[in-house]
């Protein structure tokens, strides 16, 4: 019984500690595409445009609080079939949000927004395979769950449409959405005027991003091969 016991927690631990590493490298790379002011990614957009209008709340604030609206869209969605184990999007929420703050405070601290596009470019081309690696360890994980995923699989789920059809869709509403916020609030449909949120950063992410991810999945699979099959899948 010990020993079924301890395998358990070392299978737990395991899960957590590669889905929060993913979470991390993925908040890194929010971080980094704001940071560029060329456009940030579609699941970002809303927070950081709501943020521009109403400074107080951070962005990772307003990130838990799109994730907690997810969460209750796929309740109604769901209804009986929403699953207790669908809960851990709440602590996921809270984790990415501050982990997103902490990586904009950290990137706003060492340098101010640069107007070099050279620079801007580099930096939003850069989080394309940070945000594909962060995206494919939370997979490996199989702990923490991103409303954002979770509801497009709803969706999917629900319609009966192919899951990439359906993340395409839910990427072009949440954007379409912010540029309308943007527009009626600061009369410009790309930001606030000064912060960029839609832009050519956005398509590259929104496209580059799965694209990378062909070639980045193979290469954790196969590092990360010992781990899972030890701790997660032994």
């Amino acid at each position: 019984m010990f020993e079924f016991d301890f395998m358990k927690g070392r299978n737990i631990l395991a899960r957590y500690s590669i889905s929060t590493l993913g979470l991390l490298i993925v908040a890194l790379g929010v971080g980094m595409s704001i940071k560029s002011n060329l456009g940030i990614s579609p699941p970002s957009c809303p927070p950081t445009i709501f943020n521009l209008a109403w400074p107080a709340l951070s962005v990772g604030t307003f990130t838990w609080i799109l994730h907690l609206a997810f969460i209750l869209l796929q309740l109604v969605l769901l209804r009986k079939d929403f699953k207790l184990s669908y809960l851990m999007q709440i602590p996921a929420a809270f984790v990415f949000g501050y982990l997103c703050d902490a990586f904009i405070w950290l990137f706003n601290a060492i340098a101010s927004p640069s107007t070099d596009y050279a620079v801007q470019m580099l930096l939003c081309l850069a989080s394309v395979p940070i945000t594909a690696v962060g995206i494919k360890l939370e997979v490996l994980g199989e702990g923490w769950i991103l409303a954002g995923d979770m509801t497009t699989a709803v969706l999917s789920r629900v319609t009966k449409a192919p899951f990439s059809t359906v993340k395409v869709v839910f990427d072009i509403t949440l954007v379409v959405l912010t540029a309308l916020f943007a527009w009626f609030t600061f009369g410009n449909l790309t930001g606030n005027g000064f912060t960029v949120v839609i832009r050519e950063g956005t398509l590259i992410l929104a496209f580059l991003t799965g694209v990378c991810m062909r070639f980045t999945d193979p290469l954790l699979d196969k590092l990360f091969a010992p781990i899972v099959k030890k701790y997660i899948h032994p």
